[in-house]
């Protein structure tokens, strides 16, 4: 019955390696009851051996993928070791169905198993002319689905529209002078456009994709911060940046041999923290999306009308998020729809936080019968190359948007397509979660889809 479903005996017995009993939750009652304790498994004397030196600390857990050679072997020891150092069970992280050669040096150090995280579909969202489905990895309830309704309102008005304006990865190291005045002259060098031919030769020889834009200093006492920035083809190119900075670095040392480099990094860049600097200037993509939604749609399909969402836009987005003073945080929720795809993608989630400065507009238009909504966001920071774009998993739902890898036609074009996608997708997230809010349906869905119905106020403790 569906009030107790028991698993079978085979169902239980999943192998997970390293004596691991990764057995699945029972349900009974529609109850979760936790796995049966950890049980290991036979291990070889060899396996043994190695497991007794790293909990010792005679082997260091970082050093097993190269004595080994073998990296799930070695995820599976360093697991086993850790279970017996701290007394803890790994029980439920599952070990099998991962391919740990893929992130050997480069997405993750001494890994001991792996995270599922489920991934929906949002779509088809209708982005100049074409469909795409959008996929969302994420453990938030209801989410998918106000974005999948967003993207129908969207297709049902015949589309979005989308531009971007800016391309470019940004660096800023920080480096001393004895003197304000002598970093001074380095600034002026620095910005003097006579002098950006010969800096753009240096910076480029970094990589092929790699293309100086422009150089922007600025000073704090005697302490100059230069701020590069670049195209980076379809990286998202945090790597290539810095290769290029360094090469420059290293040609102003000819002339500027009293210039102390205090960090290849001084935060004037600025990665992974909400900056003004991001807000303005743009970093990674900058794109605008748009589109406008019929009133007839707003009615039936987004359940509010024209004026309320105008209104609500204003009072919450707008005023709202200037009165908590925030900082490119004038909209409703962006952040939830680029840290789903960024996931589902491959990209580096925690640039999901300037990645995800965002202002929504709404505005009547056509007598007031119809919505303009748009969405712009001056720094998205994407790559469909390096990182964990290539991954298996990740590598497949940038498939199913047709922006995998490198663009062999024209270098970048991929990366600037997913982000105008990201904006997509925001947009959609925006007007449902707007419309759900002034309609007053954001508590009643989350509480029929993703929240307990009970009335806790009459459980005893």
């Amino acid at each position: 019955s569906t009030d107790e479903i028991v698993l079978n005996e085979d169902s239980r017995k999943v192998p997970c390696g390293a004596g691991l009993d990764c057995s699945p939750p029972q349900i009974v009652n529609k109850e979760i009851v936790s796995p049966p304790s950890l049980v290991p498994t036979v291990l070889s004397e060899e396996d043994e051996e190695i497991i007794n030196s790293v909990v010792k600390g005679s082997t260091p857990s970082y050093t097993l993928e190269s004595k080994l050679g073998d990296c799930k072997k070695a995820a599976a020891i360093r697991r086993e070791a850790l279970q017996r150092l701290t007394g803890k069970s790994l029980t439920g992280l599952p070990l099998e169905g991962f391919d740990y050669e893929s992130i050997l040096g480069q997405c993750c150090e001494m890994p001991v198993g792996y995270v599922q995280i489920p991934v929906g579909i949002a779509g088809p969202l209708l982005l100049d002319g074409i469909e795409y489905s959008v996929p969302m990895a994420t453990t938030e309830g209801c989410l998918v689905a106000s974005a999948n309704r967003g993207c129908k309102a969207i297709h049902l008005s015949g589309g979005a529209t989308s531009v971007l304006l800016k391309d470019g990865m940004t660096r800023a190291p920080v480096v001393r002078f004895a003197s304000a005045q002598r970093a001074a002259h380095l600034k002026f060098f620095l910005e003097n456009p006579n002098n950006f031919e010969n800096l753009s030769m240096i910076f480029n020889k970094s990589s092929r994709f790699a293309r100086l834009q422009n150089i922007k200093c600025t000073i704090a006492g005697k302490n100059l911060y230069m701020r590069f920035t670049c195209s980076t083809g379809d990286a998202m190119g945090m790597n290539m940046i810095s290769k290029g900075v360094q090469n420059v670095l290293d040609y102003l040392q000819n002339d500027f041999s009293d210039m102390d480099v205090i960090g290849i990094s001084g935060n004037f860049c600025s990665d992974k923290k909400a900056a003004a600097v991001n807000w303005i200037e743009g970093r990674g993509k900058s794109v605008v999306c748009e589109c406008v939604i019929k009133g007839e749609v707003v009615k039936k399909v987004l359940k509010t009308n024209v004026a309320a969402l105008v209104e609500l836009n204003m009072l919450k987005n707008l005023t709202g998020s200037a009165m908590a003073g925030a900082l490119g945080g004038f909209n409703a929720h962006a952040s939830n729809i680029v840290t789903a795809v960024y996931i589902a993608t491959g990209q580096d989630p925690a640039q999901n936080v300037e990645s995800s400065h965002c202002i929504t507009m709404m505005e009547a238009v056509n007598d007031g019968q119809d919505l303009h909504v748009s969405v712009t966001m001056p720094s998205i920071e994407v790559g469909t190359v390096g990182g964990g774009t290539q991954l298996a998993s990740q590598s497949a739902c940038l498939n199913l948007l047709g922006v995998k890898g490198a663009n062999r036609e024209s270098a970048g074009s991929n990366a600037r397509l997913l982000a105008t996608i990201v904006a997509g997708s925001v947009l959609a997230g925006e007007l449902s979660l707007m419309s759900a809010l002034a309609a007053g349906q954001l508590v009643r869905s989350h509480m029929k889809y993703n929240r307990s119905s009970k009335d806790v106020s009459k459980v005893s403790s």
